[in-house]
Order: C-alpha cells, then structure tokens, then sequence
C-alpha cells in the first residue's frame, strides 16, 4: 500500500524480457520502467488530443467559407458544424467517464479513437450541411471518448507532485493543436477544399489507435455499475435545445413559438437533471464531488472561462475575412499568437500550480484574460496587424495562466477512485462552455445586425452584389462585434470572483 502511494497508475509500454509474450511479469519492472510509462502515456494522449484540437481549431477557421459554400449567414445552421460536435460530447462525456471508471481507461480511449477517425472520414465526404452537422455530431461522441479519460490517463501515470507538469505538457499539445490548426486550416481552404480539414485527421487518429494497442496494456476491468441514459439524456437534450435557441433565435424571432419553446424545454431539462440525479442508483453527475468547495469552485470557473474565452476563436475569423478582408491563409497565421502564447507559459503555470495552489494563478490568469477581451472588443476596421496580435497575446497569458492551475485543482480535489468520473465532469464543463459560449456570442452579435453586415461585405468581395454603403456596414459589424466581447469580458469577470472563493486547497508535497 506504501509502494503504491509512491508511484503513479501507470500503463506498460514496452515488452519487457522477462516474458515470452512481451508483457512482463508485474511487480518487476526494469529500471527506469515507470519513468518510461509515463512519458510513453503523455505521448499516447498527445497524439489523439491534438487530433481532437487540431480538428476544432481548423474547423473554426473555415467557417466563413463553408457559410458562404452551403450559402448560409454566420447564425443558425452554420453554427452547428461546431455546435452539433459539441452538443454531442458534453451528453456522453460523463458517462464516458463512468465506462472508464468500469472498463479501463486504455478500452475507452481506443473505441474514441476509432470512432472519431471514421467519423472525420464522413465529415469530409459530406454532400450537404445537414449530414456534414450529423457528421460532426458523430465525431463528438468519439471526442468524448477522448476528452473523458485524457486527464484522468495522465493523472493516474503522474505522481501526484508531477500532476501539474503533465497537465501542462498536455496543455502544450492542446495549444501546438490550436495554433497548427488555423494555420494549416486556412492553408488548406485557400488552397485545396474545406473538406481536407477533415481528412487530415486520418494519419493522426490511426498513428494513435496502432501506439495504443501495440504499446498501452492495462487489465479489462469488470466493475461493477450500470449507465444513467435518464441523466445523459437531460443532459443532452437540455444543452442542445437551449443552445439551438440561442442560435436560431435571431433568425426565427425570439418570441416564436418554436424558440421560445426550445429555450423552455433545454431550462427544464437542466433544473430537473441533477434532481434526477440524486434518485437514481448510479448517476452520471457524481454530485459528492461538488462537496468539496474546491472542486465546485474549479469546476464553476472552468464553466464561465469557456463561456467567455471561445467566443475568440469562433468570432475573429469573421472579422479578420469580412470585415478585414483578409484571406482565410492570412487570418489563419494572425489567429495563432493565442494558442503560442498559451504553449509557451502553460508548463511554468502547472510547476507553479503544484508549489503554491491554484486559487490566485487562476484568479490572476483570469483577470489578465478578461482585460484581454476589453482589449480585443476595440479592435475595428483600421486596426494593424499589430494591434490585433498583442491583444490575442495578452489573453493568451490569462487564459494560460488559469486553465492548467485550475484544472489540476480539479483533479487534485477528486478521490482517486473518481478520477474518470472527474475528468468527465472537467471535459463536460469545458464543452459546456464553448457551446455556450457560440450560441451567446452569435446571437448577441447577429441580433445587433454583425452578421448580416458581414455577409454583405464578404459576398462583395467575393463577387456578389456591390455594397450599398460600406462604411454604415462596418460601423454595424464594429459596434456589434465590441458589444459581443464586452459581455463575454463580464462574464470573465465573475469568474474571477468563484476563482477566489474557492479557499485553501490541499497540496501535495514532493
């Protein structure tokens, strides 16, 4: 029981000599075996979490392209080639969490594997918006296969004094995926198809599934415990109709009937789910780990952070196209500072967890990135180049700042027999929030009029009817764009103060 609190879970990597059938005897590793495990692990999880990023960060690029391909304004339907991925993952994430918590972390993170490479085969090969939606909502279940165990993999191979570092390599991996995708992405729809955004996951995604099955062997397990499809099932209709009322509302009216509707069925499904859970013999929300202050402090905070921070990604390649002009190539390479910036600080941020908490670094971070937002909402049609990349850096300094501290918080604060449960939980608040966050800021900014300026500015420069008044269209899409990034600046704001509440946490010496 010693040995054991000494040395991480972790996964055998490598045949070892001592068998014939390459698997080793267990209880005798060779030297250095652990040390090898668990840098074998974190490279395993990398490959398939920067498939997973890449996929959303070049998907985000591309949007004002499909929009203008299938002939759709940036509000309703095009949202959903993001949202429907979403909408998707958040409904089965935790009980993908549970699944690991019965089978094995190594058995659900294959079938993620496999399920979402198929699935961005069928994204690519889409012949119209509605299976390409249908499509991406199939890739989500396989992401949340991904996303579900991803923390808890690293947390069970780390010990708990190098948990902050792992989580921050991880997050290095995530921010190479971020900022590879708008790159590639814009590289790719300049010069090629949208559809290719796709297809690059498909070397990614089999060099993963072959690394796992030949290199990751971790016992089946049979424990016991059953699925809660009433939980799941609130879960997932509760998000998807409120943020499909968020999303159509401008486009439909907000006061009719099938909007209203949507928004009233998608509020009490959320009321009613964690009533449910509490009835039920094996939840999908384990609700004891909210007891703790500060695991409902990080979880909260993670929330609000997505709900505020995405809204960046999903909103610039709008403005850098359509208002800006700029090639979607172009508004690939300006998008990156972000994710560079996030890379680069998010491994001293995760040392610097461990030696001093979260509670401040997460606080601290996410004030910085809401300044950063304040800053990125005076951005105009005469910004420089300049002006548009050190704003992204300093919201990349508080988004770096807050996201790995807080998240080993989170995980710090679960019981070690909860660990899936909790990566579930911290995976589901994170797709919570980014779906949330482009419904919201979609709908603040097509109601104000952005979107439909955008699309006339755009659909000019790409051949369409010229623009009646270019400078009254520039002044709507400006004015609606500030207006939509200062209410996601507020939202930032509050989550600064469930940072500080959160109190003291437990840290674990070295």
């Amino acid at each position: 029981m010693q040995q054991q609190e000494q040395q991480p879970t972790s996964f055998v990597e490598a045949p070892r000599p001592a068998s014939a059938d390459g698997r080793g005897e267990p209880g005798a590793p060779a030297a250095g075996q652990e040390h090898t495990g668990k840098w074998v692990v974190l490279g395993i999880v990398g490959l398939g979490v920067f498939m997973a990023t890449l996929d959303s960060s070049i998907v985000n690029i591309s949007l004002p392209t499909m929009a203008r391909y299938f002939g759709v304004p940036l509000s309703g339907a095009i949202e959903w080639v993001v949202i429907a991925y979403l909408v998707a993952t958040a409904a089965i994430l935790l009980t993908a969490g549970r699944l690991a918590d019965m089978l094995g972390r190594r058995t659900v993170w294959a079938a993620g594997l496999v399920l979402f490479t198929a699935s961005s085969a069928l994204c690519g090969a889409a012949p119209d918006l509605g299976f390409l939606v249908g499509a991406r909502a199939l890739q989500g279940l396989g992401g949340a296969l991904l996303m579900a165990v991803a923390p808890a993999m690293l947390a069970a191979a780390f010990p708990p004094q190098e948990r902050g570092r792992a989580l921050g390599l991880n997050a290095v991996t995530v921010s190479l995926g971020v900022s590879v995708g708008p790159t590639l992405g814009g590289f790719i729809t300049q010069n090629f198809s949208w559809r290719w955004i796709f297809y690059v996951n498909l070397p990614v995604g089999i060099l993963a599934l072959i690394a796992t099955l030949r290199v990751l062997h971790e016992p089946v397990r049979h424990n016991q415990g059953r699925f809660d499809p009433l939980g799941a099932g609130l879960l997932g209709v509760g998000l998807a109709c409120l943020t499909g009322g968020l999303s159509f509302g401008q486009e439909r009216g907000w006061t009719s009937a099938p909007i209203l509707l949507a928004l009233s069925v998608g509020i009490v499904a959320l009321v009613l789910l964690p009533l449910v859970e509490l009835r039920v013999p094996n939840p999908i929300i384990v609700l004891s780990l909210l007891r703790s202050r500060v695991f409902a402090s990080a979880i909260i905070s993670l929330v609000l952070s997505f709900l505020a921070l995405f809204a960046v990604s999903f909103m610039l390649p709008f403005y850098l196209e359509e208002l800006r002009g700029f090639s979607a190539e172009q508004a690939g390479w300006l998008l990156t500072p972000l994710p560079i910036t996030i890379a680069v600080l998010a491994p001293f941020s995760g040392t610097l967890a461990d030696r001093l908490g979260s509670r401040w670094l997460a606080a601290g971070g996410l004030a910085i990135a809401c300044g950063g937002l304040v800053l990125i909402s005076g951005l105009n049609a005469q910004s420089s180049v300049w002006d548009i990349v050190w704003r992204l850096v300093v919201t990349g300094i508080g988004q770096a700042l807050f996201q790995t501290p807080n998240n080993s918080a989170l995980l710090g604060a679960a019981p070690r027999h909860l660990q899936g449960s909790a990566s579930g939980f911290l995976a589901t608040g994170r797709v919570v929030g980014q779906s949330m966050s482009i419904a919201l800021a979609g709908a603040v900014f097509a109601g104000l009029g952005g979107a439909a300026a955008g699309g006339i500015l755009a659909g000019a420069r790409h051949g369409g009817p010229a623009a009646p008044d270019v400078a009254a269209l520039q002044a709507t899409f400006v004015d609606s764009f500030h207006a939509t990034f200062l209410v996601c600046a507020a939202i930032a704001a509050i989550g600064i103060f469930t940072s500080l509440v959160r109190g003291p946490e437990a840290r674990h010496r070295a």
